[in-house]
């Protein structure tokens, strides 16, 4: 296509039905009036805000047309025409856009903010691109399943300047995916025009970057919209792979109302408002003689009345209310009975290193469950850098283990689809330190669906965590903290092999997300019994490693080996509590101690600011102050980097600091 504004030249296909040609009028017209209606009631004060697709609604029923009812679409603000081709319900729309509890978010998100998996759609978040690597994830969930069906994404010209547009286009060609992903090139990113998103001359060319098919239509023409993706759609369902499509449109409107259009030249909204997609092609059609001024009449009166009719419904209906329990339950989902849970038993004849119990755990989950899929960097031939999946793509095959491109938000944002489609998920990280690279899926997808609309996403990040290995300031970070603040996430820490199988065994049966991390310098130095079959241990349920008299340590991972060495050097009856569990925390068997010893210290390898022992000082001091015989005391890690020399590390690190603060707490 021209940068030259073309006139409409609607094109009919042989077999173009009547009966086709009226859908795609009557779906267009639908989404219209319900935004003219919309618009209406923001000026009235009764609605808050609005993202308007007046001008764009070719490209949502268009697409949605096109495809079979199963597949999954993932959507933007201004797919509304999603929605009413799929037939959402109105009524639960308007509740949704109004916060009313009959909405999809029981008033707990905004706009097209949820997923309504009856109808097969998946909505956004205001972050721009996650969409797009749940479409992979859904389309990799198709491919495993033999299905012939196909997820579709969209994205508007401002989200593929994001770093998730270009990981997940790179994953779903990597591995073939049957994923289409729609651009709605309306021109402008609130108010950043493409000139200055990119200079290459078409977004379809990035695409060819990632040796993927792309394609360039007019976004303002539904003919050539739903016959494009109708000819894409007949080829993936042949043969899987990914296709870029961009759709030429212009947004008319601002990018919310309250953004208005001044940044736009006037002449150029003038232009595009004579290409408006459901007035050209409503004279092309009463040209055609395939509707007349009174079946116009007649559709628009009755759109109109349902319109009038959902509106009053869900206006009628009370403010949402809740309680403080009734919110916090719908953070994870239900806790699922262990199926096998059992206490450790000095019985056990066999030994395991840590390293080889999670490997073991790992494995019998495989063997257990068809559904969970393996995902991360050189976990396939190679085994992990660590070597936990070492043989698994040999007894499992690759599409079950499988090998990632440097890509960990696009992965995990597959996992979360694949999820959709009834998967569980493994992620490894290859250091925990590289989570980073995945932070936004983590806190603000995976962590809030269940919340948000009812969907817990079952996926396991496996975290190598740690230092006092001399790794440098890049592999050492203990990055637990920063995940202990997110709620939706439960985060195990294990500190020896028995308490490593079990805890993985536990997180990769529970619904809700789990951070699983596991210490680099554990892996081939701790060893203990492990049973050989699979079990489970509780999570969120702290364990007495020590029993004490004169003080409580509160500590986990390495800290619990520091913590034990010192006092058997130190000949001192403290109590150790293990937490295993860092969210939820067991303040129970916190409080159970601190009533027992009368003080308390917190070890942990993580930095001091911030870090998890500071919410079990603030909790000490607020509910046990009368049980404490002295200051409570933090031991962490120095406040800066990981260094790399042994000598810095060790400085760094507090285990020699810890045997210190533990005296002066003793004698205090």
């Amino acid at each position: 296509m021209n940068d030259k504004i073309s006139p409409f030249r609607f094109k009919l296909k042989k077999k173009t039905t009547p009966e086709l040609l009226q859908a795609l009028y009557s779906g267009m017209l639908y989404p219209r009036l319900i935004e003219e209606k919309m618009l209406k009631l923001l000026r009235q004060g009764k609605i808050s805000k609005w993202f308007s697709g007046i001008g764009q609604e070719a490209i949502s029923v268009g697409v949605t047309m096109a495809l079979e009812p199963e597949d999954l679409i993932f959507t933007l603000h201004r797919n509304l025409g999603v929605f009413t081709a799929r037939l959402v319900s109105l009524t639960r729309l308007i509740a949704q856009w109004q916060g009313k509890r009959n909405g999809f978010t029981k008033g707990r998100d905004r706009s097209f903010h949820f997923g309504s998996l009856e109808h097969n759609i998946v909505g956004m978040i205001s972050h721009l691109g996650p969409q797009l690597s749940l479409a992979a994830g859904a389309a990799l969930g198709y491919k495993l399943d033999g299905k012939k069906q196909i997820a579709v994404a969209f994205t508007g010209e401002g989200g593929t300047s994001e770093g998730e547009f270009h990981e997940a286009l790179n994953l779903a060609a990597v591995w073939k995916l049957p994923v289409i992903f729609v651009v709605e090139n309306n021109q402008y990113a609130l108010s950043t025009p493409t000139s200055e998103q990119f200079v290459c001359k078409s977004i379809a060319d990035k695409g060819k970057g990632y040796g993927m098919k792309s394609y360039e239509i007019d976004g303002n023409d539904v003919l050539e919209v739903y016959h494009t993706i109708t000819k894409i759609c007949k080829k993936i369902r042949k043969d899987p792979h990914p296709v870029l499509v961009e759709c030429r449109t212009f947004r008319v409107r601002g990018h919310e109302e309250a953004s208005g259009t001044k940044y736009v030249p006037s002449t150029l909204i003038d232009e595009w408002s004579a290409r408006d997609p459901l007035a050209g092609f409503q004279d092309f059609l009463l040209e055609k003689e395939v509707i007349d001024l009174p079946y116009i009449e007649q559709t628009r009166a009755s759109l109109n009345h349902h319109v009038e009719t959902s509106v009053e419904e869900a206006f009628n209906e009370p403010d949402v209310s809740s309680t403080v329990a009734i919110e916090e339950a719908d953070v994870y989902a239900p806790e699922t009975p262990a199926f096998n849970e059992k206490e450790e038993t000095s019985q056990v004849d066999r030994k395991l290193r840590y390293v080889d119990s999670i490997r073991e755990g790992l494995w019998q989950a495989m063997d257990k469950d068809p559904k969970l899929i393996l995902m991360g960097q050189d976990i396939a031939e190679y085994g992990g850098v660590f070597k936990v999946t070492e043989g698994f793509v040999d007894q499992f095959g690759r599409e079950r283990v499988r090998n990632t491109p440097l890509c960990e938000s696009a992965v995990i944002g597959a996992g979360i689809g694949l999820s959709l489609l009834g998967y569980r998920t493994m992620v490894e990280m290859q250091f925990a330190d590289f989570v980073s690279c995945g932070f936004n899926q983590i806190v603000n997808n995976l962590a809030k669906l269940y919340y948000r609309w009812g969907h817990s996403p079952r996926v396991v990040i496996r975290m190598p965590t740690g230092g006092n290995v001399g790794a440098g300031p890049f592999h050492s970070q203990s990055t637990e903290s920063w995940f202990v603040h997110v709620p939706g996430l439960k985060i195990l820490y294990p500190s020896n092999a028995y308490d490593a199988k079990g805890l993985l065994c536990a997180a990769l049966q529970d619904d809700s997300p789990v951070m699983y991390f596991e210490h680099k310098f554990l892996y081939r130095t701790n060893e203990t019994p492990v049973p050989e079959e699979t079990y489970t241990i509780p999570i969120g349920k702290a364990k007495v490693v020590r029993q004490g008299t004169l003080a409580t340590v509160v500590t986990y991972g390495l800290g619990v080996l520091w913590a034990t060495n010192a006092i058997k050097e130190l000949n001192l009856e403290i109590e150790v509590l293990d937490l295993r569990s860092l969210s939820p925390l067991d303040f129970d068997t916190i409080e159970a101690s601190v009533r027992k010893t009368g003080k308390l210290m917190i070890l942990h390898e993580a930095t001091l600011t911030g870090g998890v022992g500071g919410e079990i000082a603030a909790f000490a001091a607020e509910h046990l102050f009368e049980y404490l015989d002295a200051p409570i005391v933090r031991s962490a890690s120095l406040d800066m980097p990981v260094p790399f020399a042994k000598s810095l590390e060790q400085l760094f690190l507090p285990a020699d600091r810890f045997k210190q603060q533990l005296l002066e707490l003793v004698s205090y």
